[in-house]
Order: structure tokens, then C-alpha cells, then sequence
């Protein structure tokens, strides 16, 4: 048995059964991939894929265990390699984050400015996508660090580590009627077309559990992934955005009003996601702490060990997280 047929079979069910596209993945040929998968299953006499024709078509009872400890073995093998890279430079490696467009334009720039100022020879990579796919990056392996609202409780494999609670706000252009209604209300908001985020991104379940508490039908007229075309399209009269409080700069939009609306929606919090047992650089210990200082390392390690959500929270349970 070798590491790399483990990595193959991995990386094959990480691909959807696509044997091609592990192959790519893993910048070798399709027979090779299929040479070392059935040289694998031959040594340990059981199949790890069902087989339809030439295609794989699911993974057998046995290769839903194997698949999950090869996962569990590459891991250890990654973090020796960590471990023995500390030693060897612990100011030299690379780390990977994926995120939304939210966090990557309004609460990581400092952050990230720190962090390269003090770590210049780590490479730094930053993958955007959708909470479902950043959860699944980090999940998998993929990426080294998730940093999102929604999606990643939906992930046994990832530990969830609480940054900030936020809100939202409303914007409109500076003469709209809404900032003369005072105290602003959910229905007072729902008599115009809204423009908000994508389900799934940014918190917007918080916005949909809202409305519906108040037996209130919003017309959602316009959704986005990013509060800065969210903005434009207010700007243009199409309706009233609801965007992340931290995504309004006066200092930018001083065409459009922010109204206050945090009285009306419960709090999100954004959380940094990391594979449960994960063996953490020096540096990513120092990213994290520059972006969540109430992240202690002790209290990390403890997290990233813990045997359940439920021990997890216990942990946290007397943080006082910040507001942005």
C-alpha cells in the first residue's frame, strides 16, 4: 500500500467519482489513476468503487471506510510535514483561505496587511467562492482555512471557531422616505422592492427569518454575492439594499445613507472553519490572532482536539466576541 494510491482514491471521490478530473487534479494520467486504484483494491481484496462499464458509479460499503481513513492518514502525514517545516523555517511555507466577498473586502485587508508585513516569505492565497464551497474547500483539505457566516455547520470535519458577531444596514440614497420613519421597521422596509444578498451568502438567512417572524412577503427584486453591486444597483433606484454593516464606507458612499437595522434581525457571527485535528504553523497560530485576538492557542488546540460540538462550545462559552 502506498500514499499515493491513498491519494488517488481521495482525490477520486473528492471529484465525484471522475476519474479524469482526479487526474488532472493530481497533474498525472487517467490509466495511472486506474492502474493504482485496482492495484490497491487487489492487495486489499475488497472493491473501493462500484463499477458500471468502464465508469465508477459509487463507493462500496468497504471504500466509504477506506476512503475516510486514507482521508484520516494523509492528514497525519500532512501535519508531520507541518511539524517538521517549523523546524526548518518557521517564518517560510504557504497558507490558503478561502472566503466571500465580504470578508475578503471589508474585514481582511488589515489583516492580511499585517500578516504579509511580518511574514513575507509565506505565500499567501485567497480563493472567493460560496459558504457551501469554501465549507467543502476547507472540509476536503483543499485550503488551509475557511472564514465564512453560513454553510460550515453543514461539515462534521471542520471545527468552528467564533471571530465577530455583525449586523445589517439599510441603504438608500440619502432622500429615500425610510430614513423619516422612526423607529425603522421590517414593514416599513418590505413596502419596497429589496436588493440583497444570494441565499446562502452573508448572513442572508438571518434576513429571510426575520421577514418571516412578522409574517411579512418582501419582494426581493435583486440578489448578489457582493454589497458593492448591491450598492450600484441602489444607486440606479432599483430599491433598498441590505447589505453587512462593515460593507458601508462613508468615507466612499457618501451618495447613499446607511439606517441602522441591527433591532431588527438577530446577529450573524463569522467563524473561522479548520479540519478537527489539525496541526497548526507557527504563522497560522499569528493570522488567526490578527484576525480573532480572543483566540488564545490553548484554547485552539483544545478546539481543533475536542471530541464534539458540544465540548467546542464550552469553550467559548464565556468569550465575549467583538462587533463589527
Amino acid at each position: 500500500m502506498k500514499l499515493q494510491q491513498l491519494r488517488y482514491i481521495v482525490e477520486v471521490n473528492r471529484q465525484g467519482l471522475n476519474v479524469s478530473a482526479a487526474a488532472e487534479a493530481l497533474h498525472t494520467s487517467q490509466p495511472g489513476v486506474s492502474k493504482q486504484v485496482r492495484q490497491l483494491e487487489d492487495e486489499l481484496g475488497v472493491q473501493v468503487f462500484e463499477r458500471s462499464g468502464k465508469h465508477l458509479s459509487a463507493l462500496t460499503a468497504a471504500g466509504r471506510d477506506i476512503v475516510r481513513m486514507a482521508s484520516d492518514v494523509l492528514e497525519g502525514v500532512e501535519n508531520i510535514r507541518r511539524a517538521a517545516a517549523d523546524y526548518v523555517d518557521e517564518k517560510r511555507g504557504s497558507l490558503s483561505i478561502a472566503t466571500t466577498h465580504t470578508q475578503a473586502r471589508y474585514a481582511l485587508p488589515r489583516v492580511v496587511g499585517a500578516f504579509v508585513r511580518r511574514y513575507p516569505d509565506v505565500t499567501l492565497s485567497l480563493h472567493q467562492g460560496t459558504p457551501m464551497q469554501i465549507a467543502g474547500m476547507a472540509a476536503e483539505g483543499v485550503i488551509d482555512m475557511a472564514i465564512a457566516t453560513e454553510a460550515m455547520e453543514h461539515f462534521d470535519d471542520l471545527v468552528m471557531l467564533p471571530c465577530y458577531r455583525w449586523n445589517r444596514s439599510i441603504v438608500v440614497p440619502c432622500d429615500h422616505p425610510l430614513r423619516e420613519v422612526k423607529p425603522l421597521t421590517l414593514a416599513a422596509i418590505a413596502d419596497y422592492p429589496l436588493l440583497t444578498y444570494v441565499f446562502g451568502f452573508t448572513g442572508r438567512s438571518r434576513l429571510d427569518e426575520a421577514f418571516n417572524r412578522e409574517g411579512l412577503k418582501p419582494r426581493v427584486a435583486f440578489t448578489a454575492t457582493d454589497a458593492d453591486v448591491i450598492k450600484s444597483y441602489v444607486r440606479l433606484g432599483l430599491g433598498v439594499g441590505i447589505i453587512a454593516s462593515m460593507a458601508f464606507d462613508p468615507a466612499h458612499d457618501t451618495d447613499l445613507c446607511a439606517l441602522d437595522a441591527s433591532h431588527l434581525f438577530h446577529d450573524s457571527m463569522t467563524r473561522i472553519g479548520l479540519r478537527r485535528n489539525t496541526l497548526l504553523r507557527e504563522y497560522v497560530y499569528d493570522f488567526i490572532a490578527l484576525f480573532a485576538p480572543h483566540l488564545a492557542r490553548q484554547t485552539l488546540n483544545a478546539a481543533l482536539a475536542a471530541p464534539s460540538a458540544e465540548v467546542r462550545a464550552e469553550l467559548f462559552a464565556d468569550i465575549k466576541l467583538p462587533r463589527l
